[in-house]
């Protein structure tokens, strides 16, 4: 029994010296292969052309969708610093002759730039973080509490998503020209004696009255659609959470501001980047609420030809194509930047919202 043991033991010490032998002399013949022998044989195989081939195709396939999307960019980029001559000049076709900053300069100084941009960063916040709770709230409610018509009320959120604002659009600046709560103010000024036939509080046009209070009501730009992404959201936020609360002796608001809301930053901060983006280049609601051209100052208002550059040249079409396409730059700038400095929780909402497309 010992002797078969013993032999087996050095059967696999005998094929373990063979193997290491068999591996030094591999070895020793890839020393003696010259190089270019070893590079053929490395290198030109059928699998390595493949993943050349394969390598090759992806990088074209995506420098050719990289030039397609960044090509208009760069174009609006270039020509925002092109000169009247440059239009003229058929020469010029991209990369300006004359670079100048007369257009920017131009733009910012006769279309009041920067009192636009702080009038629409302003409105933007306030609008963005009204809708914001708004819809948590609102989403916060479908998803965790039992009431009657539940699911009637949530299919009528749905369909505002589908109903265009323009067929509300006569109705709710003729509600904010004569603004009155449920006629409570008009009640009380019955009361008081007046004998108007249709007695309300001042008009709340050209103001940001109106786009606050439809912006709280839930009634602004896509509000329907935070609502159901904050209710999928709540959907699977675990129950045992607010069990836990409620034992520990907090509220439905407590729990609601001290668990829920800080868990859910990354669904608020994207609600409030899709609102605020909304609002920020907003043209429908500012120019149904302004009637007044001079008081709608904001930033999809500049988009016009600057006294300082009109001109009666035959490139003039070209060139104030090219003037609102800078006004369209400066827009977008301020909110590229916030994106760029949100992507991180914004891209972490997006993938806990499950929106896609």
């Amino acid at each position: 029994m010992n002797m078969s043991v013993s032999n087996k033991k050095a059967e696999k010490e005998l094929k373990r010296l063979q193997k290491k032998e068999e591996a030094i002399r591999r070895i020793k013949a890839q020393e003696k292969t010259p190089f270019l022998m070893r590079l053929r044989y490395k290198y030109l195989t059928a699998y390595f052309g493949k993943q050349l081939i394969w390598i090759i195709f992806r990088l074209v396939l995506l420098i050719g969708i990289s030039y397609v999307i960044l090509f208009p960019y760069f174009a609006k980029i270039a020509g925002s610093f092109m000169s009247p001559e440059d239009f003229v000049d058929q020469t010029v076709k991209l990369i300006p002759r004359y670079p100048t900053f007369d257009t920017y300069k131009a733009i910012i100084n006769d279309n009041k730039y920067f009192q636009a941009l702080f009038n629409s960063a302003t409105l933007s916040v306030l609008c963005g973080v009204s809708q914001m709770l708004t819809c948590a709230i609102i989403g916060y409610g479908f998803s965790k509490f039992k009431f009657r018509f539940k699911g009637i009320i949530f299919v009528l959120v749905i369909l505002t998503m589908i109903i265009p604002h323009e067929t509300l659009q006569l109705s709710m600046f003729m509600k904010f020209r004569y603004f009155d709560i449920w006629g409570i103010v008009g009640f009380i000024k019955k009361l008081l004696g007046s004998t108007e036939a249709t007695p309300a509080i001042d008009n709340l046009l050209n103001s940001y009255w109106p786009l606050g209070i439809i912006s709280i009501t839930g009634l602004a730009f896509k509000n329907g659609l935070f609502i159901y992404i904050m209710r999928q959201y709540f959907n699977g936020v675990p129950d045992e959470l607010e069990e836990a609360a409620y034992v520990d002796g907090a509220g439905i608001i407590k729990t609601f501001a001290r668990i829920i809301l800080p868990m859910s930053i990354p669904m608020l901060v994207t609600i409030f980047m899709f609102a605020f983006s909304w609002q920020w280049s907003d043209m429908f609601y500012t120019s149904l609420f302004f009637t007044d051209k001079t008081k709608n100052v904001l930033l999809p208002n500049i988009v016009s030809i600057p006294a300082s550059l009109a001109t009666s040249e035959s490139s003039k079409e070209t060139y104030e194509a090219a003037i609102r396409n800078t006004c369209g730059l400066l827009i977008l700038a301020p909110l590229v930047l916030i994106y760029l400095f949100a992507q991180r929780t914004l891209i972490e909402g997006v993938e806990r919202s499950g929106i896609t497309g």
